[in-house]
């Protein structure tokens, strides 16, 4: 029998925000963040909080320090950080959004309610299957435990869709919040395509599509991530799957589909849509040096009607993703972890060929995770901005993404998904100039623009006064804070916001980030530096 996914109300009892990221956390867990010989924070903080700020610090010692360093000095959860890097720290997102407000359907091949899902609050808003035609269609409310028929048959169908919508709206409950999804505060409706052959087909991915276009206004469905693929069709030949996806997104949604793996100049639907925005992948070594960044083997060629595919490129390997739960990878890799917290360092082996992270997560492979990394995004520009339309969207994506040198356009499309400038694009949208955020050089000098609707007061501080004074912003506009304009010779300067007059964040608007030596990142302003 599977493990029950708790249930949401059972975790109220002695919670208080985390000074930080205002994630509701247990008291003793805050207690204890307070008392790790790592974190100097008065009030504590939740233990996702103290694990990202260690990962950021030991990142510049490498791999081995960083490993022996987390297992011996994070107390609560030894193994949270073995192996692989957590999705919003290694995109550079904005930790101010997370696709609340906001719901992505993901259609796959079949799910389990992984408790990254449905513990604290339950956000599966729906689970249906249109594989074999029927449409058999399940809702629940954030207080209740989903259920649908064979959710606990631990077979192979349900990992790929419990792994990609994780991947992307996961809240990391199993590792305390580390292993998080972009979207770990949206909702999700899951499709289950499927046929009862086995097989995914044009038809059934049209049928799970065209579900969606029913119910998007019932469920408030923005996003759909399609990473599964249909049957190849000729070059250039239409097929129903895109005019499913055109009518979608006429009707507000945006499309996300993942390339496939293949490496070859081929394309199959859904990729073929030319509406949808497809997606293929790279291989960022699980680093911060975008110069060590390399195309994964993702199908290009063109859409349907002509189009260059894919858009754009995501991380495609060393994605932590959760483990089913009751299947053998799950009971094999928890003896090994339970040995190597003995001090067992013969296991390492072993886990490695598992991927595994923790005994909840691995690491995983293909555009199929990819692309949910992109939904995800896509789900944050709309917190950020909720008016922004599927053309909006992909306009604000592929203007901030970042190329990859040395690799050809039809490989990459515009470049690697970059969330963070992503959000910082999509709030510039809601001001009259459309400002956008981020260092603005000129003839006056240098002056800063942060976008932000929560803040009472926002301060930069920098290195070229060696960090003493602020340049206090001024709210030119609702949500709009620039500074007035500072002088500065050319050169590089790191430097950092602080929001009401405690919060530390880099700036989301900037690509060049540098560790900032006290556990997180500085932004770099250059100025001069490119004439």
């Amino acid at each position: 029998m599977r493990p029950e996914p708790k249930s949401p109300a059972g975790r109220l009892a002695q919670m208080r925000p985390c000074p930080l990221c205002h994630t509701e956390a247990p008291e003793t867990d805050l207690a204890a963040a307070f008392d790790h010989r790592l974190w100097q924070g008065p009030d504590g903080a939740c233990p996702a909080c103290v694990q990202e700020q260690l990962l950021r610090l030991l990142l510049a010692q490498g791999d081995a320090a960083l490993h022996r360093a987390v297992q011996a000095a994070w107390p609560l959860d030894p193994e949270a950080a073995f192996g692989a890097l957590p999705t919003p720290l290694r995109l550079h997102a904005d930790p101010r959004f997370t696709g609340r407000g906001v719901t992505l359907a993901m259609i796959d091949a079949g799910f389990y309610p992984h408790p990254d899902l449905v513990q604290g609050v339950n956000r599966i808003r729906a689970w249906t299957d249109v594989g074999g035609g029927a449409g058999d269609t399940r809702r629940w409310g954030p207080a209740e435990v989903p259920r649908w028929p064979g959710w606990d048959a631990a077979v192979d169908q349900q990992w790929h869709g419990t792994m990609t919508t994780v991947v992307a709206a996961g809240n990391g409950a199993l590792s305390r919040g580390l292993y998080r999804g972009l979207a770990s505060e949206a909702d999700v409706v899951l499709v289950a395509v499927r046929e009862p052959s086995g097989r995914i087909t044009n038809e059934s991915i049209g049928r799970a599509l065209d579900w969606v276009l029913r119910h998007r206004e019932e469920f408030g469905i923005r996003v759909v991530n399609l990473s599964v693929s249909g049957e190849a069709i000729e070059p250039l030949a239409g097929n129903p799957v895109d005019e499913s996806v055109r009518r979608l997104t006429v009707a507000g949604v945006t499309v996300v589909a993942a390339a496939g793996n293949s490496g070859l100049r081929r394309l199959v639907p859904p990729a073929t849509a030319p509406e949808a925005l497809t997606v293929g992948g790279i291989d960022d070594r699980s680093l911060f040096d975008h110069a060590a960044v390399a195309l994964w083997h993702s199908n290009f060629g063109e859409s349907s009607l002509g189009g260059w595919k894919p858009e754009l490129v995501a991380p495609s390997i060393w994605v932590a993703a959760p483990v089913l739960p009751g299947t053998p990878v799950a009971r094999e890799a928890a003896e090994p972890f339970a040995r190597r917290r003995g001090g067992d360092r013969g296991v390492d082996a072993r886990l490695a060929e598992l991927k595994a992270i923790t005994p909840h997560y691995q690491h995983v492979d293909g555009t199929s995770f990819a692309a949910p990394l992109a939904a995800s995004a896509v789900a944050c520009l709309l917190q950020a901005n909720p008016a922004m339309t599927p053309a909006a969207v992909r306009e604000v994506l592929l203007g901030t993404a970042q190329p990859v040198a040395g690799a050809s356009r039809e490989r990459q499309g515009a470049g690697v998904l970059d969330p963070g400038r992503g959000v910082a694009r999509a709030l510039a949208e809601q001001h009259s100039g459309g400002e956008s955020g981020g260092p603005v050089i000129d003839i006056q000098g240098v002056r800063f623009r942060l976008h932000d609707h929560t803040a009472r007061t926002v301060e930069i501080f920098g290195s070229w006064d060696g960090w003493a004074a602020p340049l206090p912003g001024r709210a030119t506009e609702p949500g709009l804070w620039e500074t007035d304009p500072v002088l500065l010779a050319p050169g590089a300067y790191p430097y950092k916001v602080r929001l009401d007059g405690a919060r530390w964040i880099d700036d989301p608007a900037t690509a060049v980030k540098l560790p900032d030596g006290v556990g997180g990142l500085n932004s770099v302003v250059e100025v001069g530096l490119h004439a």
